[in-house]
């Protein structure tokens, strides 16, 4: 295997450097999250509600995860690195069209498109399972998504400081000048981890029978999918709480927004640092343990109207610890039931949990209405999360029966 800490940045004959892989993956988060502050704004500047502008939430979700369908088979068929490339090419010229929109509906064509830069974050795990095992990959993954967990960190909050000085279309700008950067890095830097294969692409996605059929792929899949769709209910619901039910500024609301992204980069180096002595089973049990316990102080105070945003937002913190230790144990775990598979497994394990992420978020926004109270979306988190431990605590009685 490759050895990742002997690679050099922007030298092409060496595997791709982590910083590369960081910041790829974190392109993906940016684009996700950094103009979240602005939905009220943008709502204002096309003269629509802001039911519809939380669209670009949901629907992005849902052109992700359906797009993520076909990333895997096509980066195990002509390589990670031309696939990557075209993907974050189109994302720039995407970003130019979100910038350029004149109304709501020209907008959202062009957000959804900026979907593309979901080649960045099912490729970048699956280069790293090109170089790694299972245990080593899963410490890995947990690194790269360290690094990454610090964009949806920061992200919000620049957002809003963005939004209050400069208006919403600041934070595009700053996605397209980060985009076209990260070309050229990616040009110079990465280099093919997984050589193309001679297969059709008929042949490709003949596989995903293969995947399907296996019940550790779904038992990986569903508790990541159930873990992080707490995460994407949050994205598509919080802006309204804190704006509409806490009074928050559209920079407050950025700075309340960074609690989940600061308890996302301990549970990653959580991972980084003690998956490869306790096993990812493990790791994904705690994690949603974690992911369960800390929302029911928020939902118990909420009950009897009694929240606050310090607490609300804080005990998220507490949840993205725990979706840091699911979700790189419960990926490096998909793409390690098939190896030969792994672009497959990434897209459509992505995609699985994303697809789930859009619903979450559409439901979120569709219960938060003028008047609402922050309890529909907890809700919505705490009910995803127990399904999640209800899942991998399956998984762990099927592993006990088998090694009966």
């Amino acid at each position: 295997m490759q050895d990742i800490e002997k690679s050099r940045f922007l030298d092409r004959s060496t595997p791709p450097h982590i910083g590369t892989l960081i910041c790829l993956t974190g392109l993906s988060a940016l684009a996700m999250n950094v103009f979240l502050p602005s939905l009220n704004g943008m709502a204002e500047y096309f003269n629509t509600d802001y039911a519809f502008m939380q669209l670009s939430v949901a629907l992005y979700l849902a052109i992700n995860a359906f797009l993520q369908l076909f990333i895997g088979p096509l980066s195990d068929k002509y390589g990670r690195r031309v696939v990557l490339l075209w993907g974050v090419a189109l994302f720039c010229l995407a970003t130019l069209g979100c910038l350029m929109a004149q109304n709501a509906v020209t907008f959202m064509v062009f957000r959804m498109l900026q979907a593309v830069i979901s080649v960045a974050m099912v490729l970048t795990r699956a280069a790293v399972r090109d170089i790694y095992g299972l245990e080593k990959g899963a410490s890995m993954l947990g690194y790269v998504t360290m690094g990454m967990s610090l964009v949806p960190m920061i992200a919000p909050a620049i957002g809003g400081l963005l939004e209050v000085r400069y208006g919403w279309h600041a934070s595009f700008w700053m996605m397209l000048a980060v985009g076209l950067t990260l070309f050229v890095v990616t040009w110079f830097d990465l280099k093919e981890t997984a050589p193309p294969s001679t297969r059709s692409l008929t042949q490709q996605f003949a596989e995903y029978p293969e995947l399907l059929t296996s019940p550790r792929f779904w038992g990986y899949c569903m508790a990541s999918a159930f873990s992080s769709g707490a995460f994407f209910a949050y994205l598509g619901g919080a802006p309204f709480v804190g704006v509409s039910v806490f009074g928050l500024n559209p920079d407050q609301l950025g700075l309340y927004f960074a609690a989940p992204g600061v308890g996302y980069f301990i549970g990653n180096f959580l991972t980084g640092r003690y998956s490869t002595r306790l096993g990812v089973i493990r790791m994904i049990f705690w994690g949603n343990v974690i992911c369960v316990v800390s929302l029911l102080p928020s939902l118990g105070l909420s009950l009897i109207g009694q929240n606050t945003p310090f607490i609300f937002f804080g005990t998220l913190a507490f949840l993205g610890i725990g979706n840091g230790m699911v979700i790189p144990n419960s990926q490096s775990g998909m793409l390690s039931v098939r190896p030969n598979l792994a672009g497959t497994a990434a897209g459509l394990g992505s995609a699985i949990m994303i697809g789930g992420g859009a619903m979450l978020s559409a439901l979120a926004g569709a219960l938060l209405q003028p008047g609402s109270s922050e309890i529909p979306l907890t809700v919505i988190m705490v009910l995803s999360c127990v399904a999640a431990l209800i899942t991998i605590m399956l998984v762990v009685r099927r592993e006990r029966r088998l090694r009966l």
